[in-house]
């Protein structure tokens, strides 16, 4: 369930629940036939960094989309998948598909909560044929937020500018999942005065995995570690990603270097939302 908090501020931004009514800025002008997107916030942006749920909601508006942040969302369930619970991922998963079946796409602003529903849930129902049906339609029609935008809406960044160098991250699941790799570096680039630098090692994990941090925090320690000698080594003013998980991650251990990298999701600097502080930082 969304914290009440968050929610308040979300129905401003968009509809929450089927009884909300329509706000104006909820359809993207000229487009009466907009495809309805229901926004998966995930757990972390929820609890953690609003922000990019309130940028994803931005974008996905200014591609021409209407969007829904349905109140009875909940995790993915990817935790207890990953950790071999495929009973509770399962009944989390059917809450889930119940929740945003309705929908004409389901978008999250992370690849690893996107590939569990994209990749994972039809797996999940492997032997149950009606709820395998429902998990592959619902599959078929979830997307990470940047791949969504270029893939799916055609959408390019316009009269936003940011004058700062940039390197990237890509994260484990959105890249080897999902093949998120070109489209956050399009949209990247489109952006006015934005130098965006080549990361070394941009596709090796950062050490988080989730629950991986937790069980092997030493090897997790390791190698989040070299992820921040090489952001070190390129001194660019940002690094961004696709997945908070891995910010968050990263943000940590720049800090804890003194390291003057400042971290954000690459949707807020995108949707010109990056005068804020940076992830890890004191509001």
């Amino acid at each position: 369930m969304l914290i009440p908090s968050v929610r308040r501020k979300l129905r401003k931004a968009a509809i929450i629940g089927e009884q909300c009514a329509m706000p104006s800025n909820s359809i993207h002008s000229g487009a009466p036939d907009a495809p309805e997107v229901g926004l998966f916030v995930t757990c972390l942006v929820d609890m953690i960094r609003p922000r990019i749920g309130f940028a994803a909601i931005d974008l996905l508006h200014r591609a021409g989309c209407k969007v829904v942040v349905p109140r009875a969302q909940t995790c993915c369930g990817q935790p207890a998948f990953n950790s071999g619970d495929r009973g509770h991922a399962r009944v989390i998963a059917k809450t889930v598909v119940k929740t945003f079946e309705k929908f004409d796409y389901v978008v999250a602003p992370s690849g690893s909560c996107a590939a569990t529903i994209k990749v994972h849930y039809p797996e999940l129902f492997a032997e149950d044929a009606g709820w395998r049906k429902r998990a592959e339609d619902l599959a078929a029609r979830t997307f990470e937020l940047l791949s969504f935008l270029v893939d799916v809406r055609s959408f390019r960044p316009e009269d936003i500018s940011l004058r700062a160098s940039a390197t990237y991250h890509d994260s484990c699941s959105g890249l080897r999942e999902l093949g998120v790799k070109a489209q956050p570096r399009l949209l990247l680039e489109a952006i006015e005065g934005l130098n965006l630098i080549p990361l070394p090692g941009h596709d090796v994990c950062c050490g988080f995995g989730g629950t991986f941090c937790l069980k092997y925090p030493s090897i997790s320690n390791a190698i989040v570690d070299d992820k921040a000698r090489a952001v070190e080594g390129v001194k660019a003013d940002l690094l961004l990603g696709g997945d908070l998980g891995c910010l968050m991650n990263m943000a940590g251990k720049l800090h804890r270097r003194g390291a003057p990298a400042r971290v954000f999701h690459a949707a807020e600097v995108i949707a010109g939302m990056a005068d804020g502080p940076a992830i890890g930082e004191e509001a």
